[in-house]
């Protein structure tokens, strides 16, 4: 999907994931896959996905396909993984993995972004910059309607990573509940420390949903980003937090997102997604 913002490009991320080899990485580690296909999605230059109310409802049907076949997996007991597309593909995954018990879901967001603006509040009106926000209960009520209404609360979030906020946001950010590790954080403790932070805030939570934006990272190491911003996650650092992510057992879903083939460098972005999803399903060094 692409619908969440204005550069085209995104909605091939999932076919650029698949081309660099992500079944057969998650094969090696032993796990069955299931491919479900892709969601459908209405091309943004198509009168159905104008810009305006006509985007959101798009926004909204795509997403509640999502919700739907998510949801799904968490009743068979199956780990869900997402990939997209923009992060609006989150308010769907999000809200599948919550929909039974949203007070025991954890989310930790990844992202250079706090995504946490409402269309009051939105410099640009872009919905991949809106789903905190609406996963929260906040926002256009097509979208915050998604699953009937369910709700994940802000303490149950933590953001790493944040380094690029919008004024207005940021007021909302820090009047929220929100858990938020900036990069500043990062560089002081070292991710170790925060990852260990991060798993003692969502103690109180017997499941997490892992949502990985991949311009969370460095734009050298991840340059197939629609929105790229210096002074990101390190190859290490990212690997690091997925590594440890996987040992403490409770995460049960996952979307990859914004991964963007024109703006890439032969796949350099898909390869390293598809290298963290298997660090978060239990690849090891040794």
């Amino acid at each position: 999907m692409d619908l969440g913002q204005k550069r085209r490009g995104v909605d091939m991320g999932p076919s650029a994931l698949r081309y660099a080899g992500l079944e057969a990485a998650i094969k090696r580690l032993g796990h069955q896959v299931t491919d479900l296909g892709d969601i459908q999605v209405p091309n943004p230059e198509s009168g159905q996905a104008a810009v305006g109310d006509k985007r959101t409802n798009a926004v909204a049907e795509v997403c509640t396909l999502i919700y739907q076949a998510g949801k799904q997996c968490v009743e068979d007991g199956t780990f869900g993984l997402f990939l997209g597309g923009d992060h609006s593909i989150s308010i769907g995954s999000v809200k599948a993995a919550a929909h039974h018990a949203p007070q025991t879901l954890g989310v930790i967001w990844i992202d250079a972004h706090a995504d946490f603006n409402t269309p009051q509040t939105s410099p640009s009106g872009n919905i991949h910059g809106m789903p905190v926000a609406v996963i929260t209960g906040e926002g256009a009520a097509p979208l915050v309607n998604i699953g009937d209404g369910v709700a994940v609360p802000a303490k149950n979030f933590v953001q790493i990573g944040i380094r690029d906020v919008d004024s207005e946001e940021a007021k909302r950010v820090n009047a929220s509940d929100l858990n938020v590790f900036t990069m500043r954080e990062i560089d002081t403790v070292g991710m170790a420390q925060i990852a260990a932070q991060t798993l003692t805030l969502l103690e109180h939570c017997d499941r997490i949903h892992v949502s990985l934006d991949l311009d969370s990272l460095e734009p050298a190491e991840a340059p197939g980003v629609g929105t790229p911003v210096q002074g990101g996650l390190s190859y290490r650092e990212a690997h690091l937090l997925a590594e440890i992510l996987s040992e403490c057992k409770k995460v049960r879903s996952l979307d990859v997102v914004e991964v963007n083939p024109i703006l890439d460098e032969r796949n350099k972005t898909a390869v390293l997604a598809v290298e963290l999803i298997a660090s978060m399903l239990g690849k090891k060094i040794l």
